[in-house]
C-alpha cells in the first residue's frame, strides 16, 4: 500500500501545527506549509497589531513532532498571498513524494483588513483577505483534486467559520467579526457542496470543518482569549485536529461526505478526545 500524504496549509503552529500531529498518528507522512519556517522569525502580527514580531511556532517545530512519531515530514515556506509560492510549494511535494492524499486547507489571511469595519475596508486589504482564504485554497483544490479523481481516492478538507454563515453578535474585536473575514468564508463553505455536486460518482471525500471557538497561539499574544473566551468557551487547537484526523480515516465519516461539520459536535458524539470537557454557557 502506499504511503498516505496529507499536505496542510498554516501548519507551523495552531490547528494546523495540530492537525499535522493527529494525522500522523493515524499514519501519514504531513507536508508542512506556512510562511514561518523556523522558530523566532518575524511577520506582520496581522489585524491587530501595525508591527512586526516573532510569533511563536514554525514549520521546523512541528516537524520534529512529526518526526518523534515515526512519520516524515516535510516542511516548505509558502505564502497564501503569492499564488506562485503556493504552485511551487505543491510542486516541490509532489517532485519529493509523488502524490498528495489529504488537503487540509488550514492556513489563513491575518492581516490589515481581516477585523475592519466595513468603512475603513479598502479594495486592497479586500483583495489580500480573498486572495489567501479563497483565491489560493481554490488554486491547492485545482491542483490536488485532479490525480485523486484519477485515482478515485483521497480527500480534501476545508477549514471553514461560523462567521460565514452567522451575523455577529457585535463589532469586530467587540466579540464579532469583520466583513472581510466573514465573507471569505462564506465563499469557502460553498466550495465543498458545489464540488459534490460536480463529481457525484467520485470516491474522493470532501468536507467542511467548523472548529467553533479555538484557543489559538495567536489569539493569546494578541490578548484575545478572556473577553471572547466569556461569550464563546472555547476549545483547544487538539480539538478540531481530532475532529480532522477521524473524517480522514473513520470509514463512518463518509456519511457526512460534502458537508460542514461541527468540530466540537463531532468530538462530543464520538468521544474523540476524553480529556477534553466542553464549555457549558
Amino acid at each position: 500500500m502506499t504511503q498516505q500524504v496529507a499536505f496542510i496549509t498554516g501548519a507551523s503552529r495552531g490547528i494546523g501545527k495540530q492537525a499535522a500531529i493527529a494525522l500522523a498518528s493515524e499514519g501519514f507522512d504531513v507536508v508542512l506549509t506556512a510562511r514561518t519556517l523556523h522558530d523566532g522569525e518575524e511577520h506582520e502580527r496581522g489585524a491587530f497589531h501595525s508591527d512586526t514580531s516573532a510569533v511563536t511556532g514554525s514549520l521546523t517545530s512541528t516537524a520534529k513532532e512529526i518526526e518523534a512519531l515515526g512519520q516524515r515530514a516535510l516542511s516548505i515556506r509558502l505564502d497564501l498571498l503569492d499564488p506562485n509560492s503556493v504552485s511551487r510549494a505543491y510542486e516541490q511535494a509532489i517532485a519529493e513524494w509523488g502524490h498528495i492524499d489529504l488537503l487540509l486547507n488550514n492556513g489563513i489571511y491575518q492581516g490589515p483588513g481581516t477585523q475592519s469595519p466595513v468603512l475603513d475596508l479598502t479594495p486592497q486589504m479586500l483583495q489580500n483577505v480573498y486572495q489567501a482564504n479563497v483565491f489560493s485554497q481554490l488554486l491547492l483544490v485545482q491542483l490536488c483534486l485532479p490525480p485523486m479523481l484519477k485515482r478515485d481516492s483521497g480527500c480534501i478538507i476545508n477549514m471553514v467559520s461560523k462567521s460565514g454563515m452567522i451575523d455577529p453578535p457585535a463589532a469586530a474585536n467587540k466579540g464579532g467579526w469583520g466583513f472581510a473575514y466573514a465573507s471569505s468564508k462564506a465563499a469557502l463553505i460553498r466550495m465543498i457542496g458545489v464540488l459534490k455536486a460536480e463529481h457525484k460518482e467520485s470516491n474522493v471525500r470532501l468536507h467542511n470543518v467548523e472548529p467553533g471557538f479555538v484557543i489559538t497561539e495567536n489569539l493569546r499574544e494578541k490578548g484575545l482569549v478572556d473577553d471572547t473566551a466569556a461569550l464563546y468557551g472555547g476549545a483547544p487547537p487538539t480539538v478540531p485536529a481530532a475532529a480532522i484526523a477521524w473524517l480522514a480515516t473513520a470509514p463512518e465519516a463518509s456519511a457526512l461526505h460534502g458537508e460542514t461539520s461541527s468540530a466540537q459536535q463531532l468530538c462530543i458524539e464520538h468521544n474523540l478526545l476524553p480529556e477534553w470537557q466542553p464549555h457549558q454557557s
